[in-house]
């Protein structure tokens, strides 16, 4: 029967071959009439091609699907042996995007149209930007392909397997919850890597450290504060640096605690943007002191992705929720708050996870949000020591002074916010 909705579906699936056929012809715009296999005209045919074949099964069975493809991908390969034999191109790009438009056509008339029209703008897209991913892949170094396929064996193989239930005291270990905390941190790192490496380490001081930041804020600390012990000169712009990597740990970790938790991720925010907004502030009115600086080094991790790292990191995070429960329920909420203190001298990522998570488990959200503060608080002066012990006292100044005026402000401001969330929450 004829159904004025079939009207809509074929005109989209006609739609989705020409969005394919105008990046094709576009790209082939140049070639004469002829030497072309497919353009403009052909690709919006094969769309509506498929959209008829995928109205035909709905009443006469998969056949008609099944027939027209097999001869489109026969037109196509015999057509692409013939052109081969002119230009000598081994590509099958365009027979590929031929076949998918088919599909596509397909879909968008058998009930998935948003998926026809998604999948259809994405392979315009990557045959579009088919300049920049070459460029991409030959820049691209062998331990990053491994690390890239690391990271997705992490998440995408791994995660899946674990079992989202509680074991061992308490039944405080979760092992999907946990290492899917693992993968949430790694790629983060990871993305802060990529981002370093597409803008360059040596562009900048301040797009180091806001970069570095996302992959290690305590790896750049260290590593500026090797480069100002050796050129104290440029103390006053390397610590605007230290300062921008160390404020962007705070969005980092509100982000993280707000996937976790988004009403913590909202009580962290206050005291989080203040001491934010003032470390940002520091590194710019240091930047102004520019001395000369010989090099920035390599202020992010030299690896995206470890995996021995990762699994000391799963290790961590699965004692400090073991001790975060322990301690809460031994000693109420002094027992994890000396916790925290005590973990962010190291890392605020382990114990952010874990108290977050613990929060779905019933852990007040005000306990929740001083815990992670004491953290904050703990790791941001231990930069400012790092600075001092490593930099000298010529940047330990510069770098101390807004460190510890933001964690006094960032105390304050927690204490004058608390009552407020407390009576509205």
């Amino acid at each position: 029967m004829d159904d004025p909705a079939h009207l809509y579906t074929l005109a989209l699936a006609l739609a989705l071959g020409l969005l394919i056929g105008l990046e094709r012809g576009w790209k082939e715009r140049l070639l004469e009439e002829g030497q072309r296999v497919a353009g403009i005209r052909t690709f919006a045919l094969i769309g509506l091609l498929g959209g008829v074949a995928g109205l035909l099964t709905l009443d006469h069975g998969p056949l008609l699907l099944v027939l027209p493809l097999a001869t489109l991908a026969a037109v196509l390969i015999a057509a692409h042996i013939l052109s081969q034999r002119q230009d000598q191109d081994m590509g099958i790009t365009g027979v590929v995007a031929s076949l998918l438009t088919f599909c596509f056509g397909a879909m968008a008339t058998l009930g998935m149209p948003r998926l026809a029209a998604a999948c259809a703008v994405v392979t315009a897209i990557l045959l579009g930007i088919k300049p920049v991913l070459h460029a991409w892949v030959r820049r691209l170094e062998e331990r990053e392909l491994y690390a890239t396929f690391k990271m997705l064996l992490i998440s995408v193989v791994i995660l899946p397997l674990l079992p989202n239930q509680g074991y061992g005291p308490w039944e405080a270990l979760n092992p999907h919850r946990i290492w899917w905390m693992v993968v949430l941190i790694a790629g983060i790192s990871f993305v802060g890597y990529f981002a370093m490496r597409i803008v360059g380490e040596r562009r900048g001081i301040l797009a180091t450290g806001l970069l570095g930041g996302l992959a290690s804020s305590t790896a750049v600390t260290v590593n500026f504060a090797r480069i100002a012990r050796r050129n104290p000169a440029g103390s006053g712009v390397l610590a605007a640096g230290i300062l921008v990597a160390g404020a962007t740990m705070f969005p980092r970790m509100l982000a993280v605690t707000w996937v976790l938790n988004a009403d913590l991720g909202r009580q962290l925010l206050a005291p989080v943007l203040v001491m934010m907004g003032l470390i940002y502030l520091g590194a710019a009115l240091l930047w102004r002191d520019r001395g000369s600086v010989s090099s920035t080094g390599r202020a992010a991790l030299h690896n995206p992705f470890e995996l021995r790292p990762a699994l000391i990191f799963a290790g961590l995070l699965v004692a400090i929720v073991l001790l975060s429960r322990g301690l809460s329920e031994s000693f109420g909420d002094a027992g994890l708050y000396l916790l925290s203190l005590a973990s962010g001298l190291a890392d605020v990522d382990a114990i952010t996870l874990s108290v977050a998570d613990m929060t779905r488990d019933g852990l007040g959200l005000p306990t929740a949000n001083l815990a992670i503060l004491i953290a904050a608080f703990s790791n941001s002066l231990v930069k400012a020591g790092l600075s001092l012990g490593i930099g000298g006292l010529r940047l330990g100044i510069r770098v101390l002074l807004p460190m510890v005026l933001a964690v006094a402000c960032g105390a304050l401001t927690w204490w004058l916010t608390t009552p407020l969330v407390s009576a509205t929450a």
